[in-house]
């Protein structure tokens, strides 16, 4: 965990540095969640963790989480989802913006030290995807 950075300046970092953060973040978070409901094959693990961290998982989780968000975080959402970036083969354009102003908040609450506020939306989020899935 590295030391958090001051809010002042973190509100200059770019929406698509906090998604990059956010996506590590995000699969680290999954990937424990899963490893810690028990033993099973890493192939299992894997597929499991795919299916949560594709653009289009994220969108869901993004849409249902909605209404959880402060009014910063939707500042931080709304400058990820109209971020400029390279849309990647294999997501829609609506889904990968959604999801990547989800991963901004994620990458935003990491840098803050918001551990509390983090693993509250990742909770609502996963369990959100869970009940899809």
């Amino acid at each position: 965990m590295p030391e958090s950075i001051d809010e002042k300046e973190l509100r200059q970092y770019s929406a698509v540095v906090l998604a990059f953060v956010g996506d590590a973040v995000f699969e680290l978070l999954v990937r424990s969640r899963l490893v810690a409901n028990g033993p099973r094959q890493i192939k299992a693990l894997h597929q499991d963790t795919v299916v949560r961290v594709k653009a289009s998982s994220q969108a869901k989780m993004a849409q249902a989480l909605e209404t959880e968000l402060t009014e910063l975080e939707h500042d931080i959402f709304r400058r990820g989802r109209n971020a400029k970036t390279n849309l990647p083969r294999h997501a829609q354009m609506s889904d990968y913006r959604l999801s990547t102003g989800f991963e901004a908040v994620l990458g935003y609450l990491y840098l803050k030290g918001d551990m509390k506020r983090l693993r509250y939306l990742t909770d609502l989020a996963l369990d959100s995807e869970d009940q899809l899935l």
